[in-house]
């Protein structure tokens, strides 16, 4: 088969990467780098102009690592290669043909040769009344840095109080999912709160604060062995985290009262959902074969099921694990797409040059977590860690997998310099809504007189906005 598409492509093949995440940006950077210029054109598609590290947001969010460093732009990295800002809304293989929505203007289409199917994933939420009215995700740069002013801006609001009803619902928050987005998220934010209490608002204290985790499964953390996953539970609740397990969100009020399974309901201004991912919803506008979980079918050598051309991997992608049981499909996670995306480019590379592809084929190795600064749990190849060596090993494993010695360079950097110097502690509140202030000017009534400022000038309320 791969000599016969080979010979298909004799003029030169246009490689259609749709999404710039982990697969997508790793893809087009292995492939740039093996097909010499002019051999190939390399087309990436993706609604964001860059890509996100994710390991990195809960430090992002926390203030131990600029948010512009956890985020490698597209064309700066992807030079050899057209990059497309916008969104492939409808792709059908048969024809070799995707139609791309850009970011402004009429959509066209794209004619293409080979497929690149690397769309990744998005949050799965549950018909919950009220959590998309208040709630907010955790899987972009946007989102954690929303979370690290809004979390700040609840205690410039609990201090400045004497109400103790809006100071109760100004400190509690609220997060729902266990894994290692979850935890990290939610042990990196506290971590940082924590410290911003205790050294700049004398008003308050950090047992005024009340962190809820809910997961409703009897544990946390399921990468890791049930050992490890209790020990990172007592560490939490040994700093006043409530970990609430078995346990599921039910509602939120209007108002923000939250009302859990076991029958508890408290307000909260915060309520953070990272309770799980779902393939990325254009697989529904495509042709390509999808199992009952809604992810692409999959080879061993990552090419798409009974479609000749067409490849996928990562987060929408099941692919089977070599190294398990018969009809077992890889994790979704950062380990394996990184992985994948480079068995993908060479397969990519040898079915072009009339060579068979490898099948794909990693054992896992384990999991590395922060859990604040200095903080940690990990597992790998079967050794435990806690505390600062896991911490530092998880440092050193994301940044070693971070792309681009740039980037590598500036969160290093990130790092040294936040060791030297007290944490950054303020919020830009204005990044939330930066026109208010420009608005209510222009807005000035007959009697001269500004608009009164809304209760959320400084910061979006989660009551307010829309997740």
């Amino acid at each position: 088969m791969a000599e016969a598409i080979a010979r298909e492509l004799t003029h030169r093949p246009v490689i259609l990467v749709v999404g710039g995440g982990y697969v997508g940006l790793y893809t087009a950077l292995r492939l740039q780098k093996k097909l010499s210029r002019g051999r190939a054109e390399i087309v990436v598609v993706d609604p964001q102009p860059h890509m996100t590290y994710q390991p990195f947001l809960p430090e992002a969010a926390a203030g131990s690592v600029e948010p512009r460093h956890v985020v490698v732009p597209l064309r700066r990295t992807l030079r050899h290669c057209r990059v497309i800002t916008g969104a492939v809304v409808g792709l059908t293989h048969a024809d070799r043909k995707a139609r791309v929505a850009p970011v402004e203007g009429t959509p066209f289409e794209v004619s293409y040769d080979v497929l690149v199917m690397a769309a990744g994933s998005v949050a799965r939420t549950l018909p919950i009344p009220g959590l998309a009215e208040h709630g907010v995700g955790f899987k972009n740069v946007g989102e954690a840095i929303y979370l690290r002013n809004h979390v700040l801006a609840r205690l410039d609001a609990a201090s400045s109080t004497d109400d103790p009803a809006v100071r109760q619902r100004a400190l509690t928050f609220t997060f729902v999912g266990g894994g290692y987005a979850g935890v990290e998220a939610f042990a990196e934010l506290e971590d940082m709160a924590r410290y911003a209490i205790e050294h700049y608002y004398p008003r308050l204290s950090p047992s005024d604060m009340r962190w809820v985790l809910v997961e409703a499964m009897g544990r946390i953390l399921p990468e890791v062995d049930l050992d490890m996953a209790a020990w990172t539970v007592r560490q939490l609740t040994a700093r006043g985290m409530d970990v609430r397990l078995n346990t599921r969100l039910e509602s939120v009020s209007h108002d923000c009262v939250v009302r859990l399974s076991d029958g508890e309901e408290f307000p909260s201004d915060t309520l953070v959902w990272t309770a799980g991912t779902k393939p990325n919803p254009v697989l529904v506008d495509t042709d390509l074969p999808v199992d009952g979980r809604g992810r692409v079918e999959c080879e061993p050598t990552l090419q798409v099921r009974g479609m000749p051309g067409a490849w996928a991997a990562g987060d929408l992608a099941a692919v089977p694990d070599l190294t398990k049981d018969p009809g077992a499909t890889t994790a979704p996670n950062a380990q394996h797409a990184v992985r994948q995306a480079k068995q993908l480019a060479d397969n990519i590379v040898a079915v072009l040059a009339g060579r068979e592809p490898v099948p794909y084929r990693h054992e896992y190795v384990g999991s590395v977590a922060s859990l604040g600064l200095h903080k940690g749990v990990a597992q790998v190849y079967g050794v435990k860690l806690t505390g600062w060596p896991a911490w530092f090993m998880h440092r050193a494993y994301h940044v070693s997998r971070v792309p681009t010695f740039n980037r590598k360079a500036r969160v290093v950097a990130d790092w040294t310099l936040a060791s030297l110097f007290r944490r950054e502690v303020v919020s830009l509140g204005q990044l939330q809504d930066p026109r208010r202030e420009f608005v209510s000017a222009a807005n000035t009534g007959r009697d001269g007189q500004l608009p009164p400022p809304r209760p959320d000038s400084a910061e979006p309320s989660s009551r307010t906005r829309s997740a």
